[in-house]
């Protein structure tokens, strides 16, 4: 049976970790979440606090290499990330070790950036089929080799870290395979979704699955990541499946506060409540004024659209809220809606 927080209290259950001469502290992470995990997100997460490294949404590497080649602005995915506070990592994609170590170079130089992560885990059909990237090249474990290789080198001596799932399909299930290569490319962490490919996000991850690649990796640290949504499930992980750090992903974009509560439990500490829902009113609205001084109100109103659907749900008349916020492109349409359809109890 795995210990309460309550009969753990006062007893850290987990030490801070190294990537590299980076210190994790404390050992969650925030993962990177396309469409998500922007700046507006990480300032969010930031004032609760909790994480000890945040992340940016996945950068396509081609796409980077492209828009600089026309001297446009960067990537939207890189908005906020040469001034925010470190510690900050930018996960970036492709199947291309050259253009991936020019990118990963770019980020470790010009934006001085934390950590370089490399995805090797998107099951999305337009980044594996596609783009025969993300986690169609678990298929190639030589191809991953490489790339690491040579995004280590070029980025030197800022780290790189891989994020992989257990395998394409649950028949061909490779991580422990994977993982070894990751750590002889010179990778500094390795992050695992235990979940395949062929999974997407359905069913529930394989932590027994995450473990099991532990004693393959004998000099950097392993970070699980899948179904972390509530401080005791992170005790869980630490505490049952002996990993060195975990990733908090889709449970977050509903509890940005999940990190700070997480991060109690495992010093031991009482965990601070969730926000009440007036509380949690104003942190969507400050969320959205966020969003709306980079992108306009007219844009801004627009992508905030599902952020706000992740703010009422689990909420007693969610449905009715996403019903009508899903329709509305003014700020006066938005806090209309706010004000008359926000679940308040």
């Amino acid at each position: 049976m795995s210990p309460t927080l309550e009969s753990i209290a006062c007893r850290p259950l987990a030490a801070p970790f190294y990537i590299g001469p980076l210190l994790i502290d404390p050992p969650i992470l925030q993962a990177p979440m396309a469409g998500f995990t922007n700046f507006a997100f990480r300032q969010i997460v930031r004032e609760y606090g909790g994480a000890g490294l945040l992340a940016t949404e996945m950068v396509n590497a081609r796409g980077f290499v492209w828009l600089d080649e026309q001297e446009a602005e960067h990537p939207d995915r890189l908005w906020g990330v040469a001034e925010e506070p470190r510690p900050l990592a930018v996960q970036i994609w492709d199947n291309e070790p050259a253009t991936l170590a020019k990118v990963g170079a770019r980020l470790a130089g010009e934006y001085a950036v934390s950590v370089v992560d490399i995805n090797f885990g998107c099951p999305v059909r337009q980044v594996t089929q596609k783009a025969h990237s993300g986690s169609y090249l678990l298929k190639h474990p030589e191809r991953m080799g490489d790339i690491i290789e040579q995004v280590v080198a070029a980025c030197a001596p800022t780290p790189v870290t891989a994020k992989i799932r257990l395998g394409c399909t649950r028949e061909s299930i490779n991580a422990c395979e994977i993982a070894q290569v990751v750590e002889g490319a010179g990778a500094a962490a390795l992050t695992v979704h235990g979940r395949t490919a062929a999974d997407m996000f359905r069913g529930s991850a394989d932590w027994d699955g995450i473990a099991e690649i532990k004693s393959h990796l004998h000099k950097i640290p392993l970070i699980g990541n899948g179904d972390l949504d509530s401080a005791q499930k992170v005790v869980d992980a630490f505490q049952r499946y002996g990993v060195d750090g975990v990733m908090i992903a889709r449970a977050s974009l509903s509890k940005p506060w999940l990190f700070a509560q997480a991060a109690a439990a495992i010093r031991g500490e009482p965990i601070p409540p969730d926000p009440t829902l007036a509380e949690e009113k104003q942190l969507m609205l400050h969320h959205y004024e966020l969003v709306c001084e980079r992108f306009g109100d007219e844009r801004g109103t627009m992508l905030m659209r599902k952020f706000a659907c992740c703010y009422a749900q689990g909420r007693h008349g969610a449905r009715e809220f996403r019903k009508h916020v899903g329709t509305v492109v003014t700020p006066q349409e938005f806090n209309q809606v706010v004000e008359s359809f926000f679940p308040v109890g």
